[in-house]
């Protein structure tokens, strides 16, 4: 089996990478800002934007199976800069469909709950996307192009995934109250932010399954805990033995963001039925994270 991974200096991407290489995959992986090797292994420059360069880095590896985890998470900077957020997470999104079809490659498309509006108590795979944000109109766009492409897909949503990083990767809310912590530092934590946070390992290990079994479709790949930001905190200052009397709760309409975040609860059941994977929740994913 070949594999490309379309950002693999992304903590996700990067994570797939070395897991993959570990298990003996013909693996390759792209990057845009950040050149690196991986387990000695280099990357591949590509912007996902140009859609000649896309379309010839994936003939060039004629992969049985891309994994696209490129794009713009930042929520602000899509609010702010449409047009940008456009180009990145949806033509370039297009650009790597075209590739595909040309190679007659699997996709795996990593996506997000905020396709959702948070209206419900609780989301399935089969409900009607309603984003709030623009971050999340530019991820329905690109799922609706993955599922209108006539390719062998599967869509796989998270929602905040953490988990240890590299010094050039985007840090994670886990992370960021670890560090103010650990510096003995006070910050605030918004309370009426409630997420599903995913330990990254468990999508690298759902990821896998879901190819074994040659899977297709959408599924919700979280962790079992819907949490907000305050209390997700003060597990944290629990766990690693810190002083949660640093951290002062707060409501999200006093930081005045441009985007709107919903309140998305990801029912994980799918997943884990057919592939028999418990997602570990975030006690048990930041004891493991303890011991590293």
């Amino acid at each position: 089996m070949k594999v490309l991974i379309i950002g693999g200096s992304g903590v996700v991407g990067f994570n797939l990478f070395k897991d993959f290489l570990r298990g003996k995959i013909d693996v390759k992986f792209t990057y845009f800002e950040h050149e690196l090797l991986i387990e000695e292994k280099e990357g591949y420059f590509l912007d996902i934007t140009k859609k000649n360069e896309t379309i010839k880095i994936i003939n060039q590896h004629n992969p049985d199976i891309v994994i696209h985890t490129a794009g713009i998470t930042n929520v602000d900077l899509c609010e702010k800069n449409q047009e940008l957020a456009d180009k990145v997470n949806v033509e370039g999104t297009l650009n790597v469909i075209e590739g595909c079809k040309e190679n007659k490659s699997k996709l795996i498309f990593l996506s997000t709950s905020a396709v959702f509006n948070g209206s419900k108590s609780e989301y399935y795979e089969e409900d009607p996307t309603s984003p709030i944000s623009y971050y999340g109109v530019t991820k329905k766009s690109a799922e609706e192009l993955v599922k209108n492409s006539k390719l062998p897909y599967l869509i796989i949503r998270i929602d905040h995934p953490y988990y240890w990083t590299e010094k050039w990767q985007h840090s994670n809310s886990m992370l960021r109250v670890l560090n103010s912590l650990q510096n003995n530092n006070s910050f605030r934590e918004v309370t009426d932010w409630y997420n599903t946070p995913t330990f990254i390992p468990d999508i690298i290990k759902a990821i896998k399954k879901l190819i074994s079994f040659n899977s297709c479709g959408i599924y919700h790949v979280v962790g079992p805990d819907f949490i907000n930001r305050y209390e997700w905190a003060l597990n944290v200052a629990k766990i690693f033995e810190l002083n949660k009397d640093k951290i002062m709760p707060i409501v999200s309409d006093v930081l005045n963001l441009p985007a709107k975040r919903a309140n998305v609860n990801l029912n994980n059941q799918k997943f884990q039925n057919e592939t028999k994977i418990i997602m570990k929740g975030i006690e048990e994913g930041m004891r493991v994270m303890k011991l590293k």
